[in-house]
C-alpha cells in the first residue's frame, strides 16, 4: 500500500459551516468540498460542481482540522466532523488526511457521499478502505433507485452507487441512508418502494432519511447562469412526505442518537 504523506495532502474547500446540525449526530463542523460530476436537476450547491473557481479555496489538513477545533465546545458527546460537497470523494486522499489527524484527537468523523466516484476494483477499494478505516459513519445519498430515472434526474447511472451501497453494508459500516422527495422527479410511488426494499437488503442501515425539496438553492443557478430545470416545482406536502416514508417503510430504521443513548 502506498503511504501518503498526509501533512503535504490539500483540498480544495469551497465552504465551511461552523454549526451543522443535520449532517450526522450532534453538532458538526461541516466542510464543503468543491468539484461534482453529478448533474442533479434539483441541486442546491451548483456552485460546487467545478473543481475550481474563484471561491474555492486550496487548503491544508491542518489549517482545516485548526478551524474545526475552534468550535470543538459546541460538540459534546455525539458531534464531530462532517465532510460533504460538491462530492467529497473526489478528494478522497483529502477527506482520508484530515479524518486520519481528526481521529488521533478522538473526533468523530462522517462521510456525506453520494458515492458517484466509487468503483468495485482492487485499486479504488485500497484507497476506499483506507478512508473507510477513518471514517465512523456515511451518510449516503441514493437520489433514484430505477437507472433510467436515476440518469434522468442526475445525468449518471447509480449501478455504482448501488454497489457501493452493498460494499458498505458487507463491511459493516455504520450507515444513514438518504433520499431528497421531488415532486414529479424522485416521488414515484413504484420507484420508493423499491428503495424501500433495496434499503431493507442492507444490515448497516442506521437511519432513513426523507429529505423534502427545496428552492433555497434555485437563486444560485441563476447567478451561475444556468436554467433551472425545476422552475415552478413546489417542495412536497407533508402529507406526501408521510406516504413517501411508509411506502419505503422508513421509519422501521432506528434513529442513531436513540440507539446509542439506549
Amino acid at each position: 500500500m502506498e503511504t501518503i504523506d498526509y501533512k503535504k495532502v490539500t483540498g480544495m474547500i469551497h465552504s465551511t459551516e461552523s454549526f451543522g446540525s443535520v449532517d450526522g449526530p450532534g453538532i458538526r463542523f461541516i466542510v464543503f468540498m468543491q468539484g461534482c460530476k453529478m448533474r442533479c436537476q434539483y441541486c442546491h450547491n451548483p456552485d460546487t460542481w467545478a473543481m475550481e473557481t474563484n471561491n474555492s479555496r486550496e487548503r491544508t489538513v491542518e489549517d482545516v482540522l485548526a478551524e474545526a477545533l475552534r468550535y470543538k465546545h459546541f460538540w459534546g458527546d455525539t458531534g464531530g466532523i462532517t465532510v460533504s460537497g460538491g462530492e467529497a470523494l473526489l478528494q478522497i486522499d483529502f477527506v482520508t488526511a484530515l479524518f486520519t489527524e481528526a481521529k488521533k484527537m478522538g473526533i468523530h468523523c462522517t462521510l456525506d457521499t453520494c458515492a458517484m466516484p466509487f468503483k468495485n476494483t482492487p485499486e479504488y477499494l485500497e484507497v476506499f478502505d483506507r478512508l473507510l478505516e477513518v471514517t465512523d459513519l456515511v451518510l449516503l445519498d441514493i437520489k433514484e433507485i430505477r437507472d433510467e430515472q436515476h440518469k434522468f434526474v442526475t445525468k449518471h447511472t447509480n449501478k455504482n452507487i448501488l454497489e457501493c451501497a452493498r460494499y458498505l453494508s458487507d463491511k459493516g459500516v455504520p450507515v444513514w441512508i438518504r433520499h431528497v422527495l421531488v415532486p414529479g422527479l424522485t416521488d414515484i410511488d413504484e420507484d420508493l418502494e423499491k428503495l424501500g426494499e433495496f434499503v431493507a437488503t442492507l444490515k448497516n442501515v442506521q437511519k432513513f432519511e426523507i429529505l423534502p425539496y427545496h428552492t433555497m438553492g434555485e437563486f444560485k443557478w441563476r447567478e451561475l447562469g444556468i436554467p433551472y430545470p425545476l422552475e415552478g416545482v413546489k417542495p412536497p406536502t407533508p402529507d406526501r412526505v408521510k406516504h413517501a416514508k411508509e411506502l419505503m417503510k422508513a421509519e422501521r430504521y432506528t434513529d442513531y442518537l436513540k440507539r446509542i443513548h439506549g
